[in-house]
């Protein structure tokens, strides 16, 4: 919508003299004698920003004010009254004017009110902008992936987002479970409140419980002020307690009455203060095994665990290898601004029979060096570290897992092989490999082939 005014006054002086002023500011001004002729001129076109009067004919200010937020437009009202009807003006804000100004109209005053105006319009304009950025960011476009356990991933969300329950997302490291939880944040009915997360692991014993709870000032050497925790901060939001296993015992139990009584207690101090927050915990550990070890409480890995998300390790999902690496090539060609088409078919090869320790994280950092090395149109093996290779799916015996695993591998690759030199056909390919078509359909459905 461009910023144009539409000045709303019987009388004409000063109708004409606050058009003539905004017109030499450079905005388009319109205007209209009584609030019936704006009402219909609003009709047919939206304006910015409407100024008027409150004492009219036929139609009075007040009332195409109410008639203006009933049509629910982005348009600013302004509104100019006499000293004597300052309670109306004042009324008239309560009702959804954004502003108002006496009369006589001190014009300097006029063009700063209206300039103000529109730069805080502009400056929510964009929030609103960067907040849907930041939704696209995180609903299902980052989670990339076609496969039946990502798929399964997607319809959980879907369905825990809008609960208010704890979630246990688990999965080994680089699986994306902090993208995850941001997801059901922002998909969630608090995703216009904060998301906060902090590493259990990365911030010492000592300092975890401030970092959480907050202190009063002089709770402890170094205390010189008060510090609102995370928890207080994410009030009415999520808290995402990322690797929730490197949690200190001792403040376990902290967490566990913050979840279930919905109250915490500063360092330093016997005050409660009530919280609305919504808790989300991951961890790349079996927890059961720690309860069994004593190193996690029972009653905490129950309260978070009301509902868990597993995800899957790209072993499990390699079908989702060539999106991944598509979507993070690019992600990594914008920001380097490089000229990169795709993969070569022999880097497609190499990456699907990659043994991903680092799964999704170590995907992405290998697709980022290759861009960085590639200086033709297409990433090839070259581009990819000394350790790929099309045939082997690890030089790591140690690593390498169960036969079952590798034999199957093994196959998935002759297939796509035996399938890509036949572009696809699959009696050649049949014959070629001197085995049944119907065993080479039930074998493309075992393996999660799709040609």
């Amino acid at each position: 919508m461009t910023n144009n005014i539409l000045i709303v006054d019987d009388e004409e002086i000063i109708k004409d003299s606050l058009s003539y002023i905004l017109k030499k500011e450079g905005y388009e001004v319109e205007d209209a004698s009584n609030g019936k002729e704006a009402y219909d001129k609003i009709i047919k076109k939206p304006f910015s920003l409407v100024i008027t009067d409150l004492e009219m004919p036929v139609m009075k200010g007040t009332e195409l004010i109410e008639k203006i937020i009933k049509l629910n437009l982005q348009t600013s009202i302004i509104v100019i009254t006499a000293f004597g009807s300052l309670d109306t003006a004042i009324t008239a804000l309560r009702n959804g004017a954004s502003d108002y100004m006496l009369k006589p109209v001190d014009f300097d005053e006029l063009i700063i009110k209206v300039n103000k105006l529109f730069e805080i319009k502009e400056l929510l304009l964009e929030n609103k902008i960067l907040r849907n950025e930041i939704h696209r960011d995180f609903d299902f476009e980052n989670i990339v992936g076609k496969s039946s356990p990502i798929k399964r991933i997607y319809e959980m969300i879907d369905t825990v987002a809008e609960t208010d329950s704890s979630v246990l997302i688990t999965g080994k490291s680089g699986t994306g479970k902090e993208l995850v939880a941001r997801s059901l944040h922002f998909k969630s009915k608090r995703n216009k409140k904060p998301f906060l997360a902090i590493n259990c692991g990365a911030i010492s014993e000592n300092l975890i419980e401030s970092e959480l709870f907050g202190h009063k000032k002089g709770a402890f050497t170094g205390a010189i002020s008060d510090k609102e925790g995370l928890i207080k901060a994410a009030n009415g939001g999520t808290l995402f307690l990322d690797e929730i296993s490197e949690m200190p015992l001792n403040l376990q139990v902290k967490m566990l009455r913050a979840i279930q009584e919905k109250e915490i207690t500063p360092v330093g101090t016997s005050s409660t203060i009530k919280i609305d927050v919504r808790f989300i915990a991951s961890t790349n550990r079996d927890l059961k095994k720690e309860i069994a070890e004593s190193n996690f409480r029972e009653d905490l890995y129950y309260r978070l665990n009301v509902i868990e998300i597993n995800l899957p390790s790209l072993k499990d999902r390699t079908d989702d290898i060539p999106l991944l690496a598509d979507h993070f090539l690019n992600k990594y060609r914008k920001e380097m601004n490089k000229r990169i088409k795709g993969f070569s078919d022999d880097a497609i090869r190499a990456l699907i029979s990659h043994e991903w320790k680092g799964e999704v994280r170590e995907l992405e950092n290998v697709i980022e060096r290759a861009v960085i090395f590639c200086k033709d149109d297409f990433i090839s093996v070259k581009n990819l570290p000394d350790s790929f290779s099309i045939d082997s799916p690890s030089s790591d015996y140690s690593q390498i897992g169960s036969l079952d695993e590798s034999v199957r591998r093994f196959e998935k690759n002759f297939i796509l092989r035996a399938l890509e030199a036949n572009a696809n056909d699959k009696e050649k390919t049949a014959e070629q490999l001197k085995v049944g078509l119907s065993t080479i359909y039930r074998k493309l459905k075992e393996l999660g082939i799709n040609p």
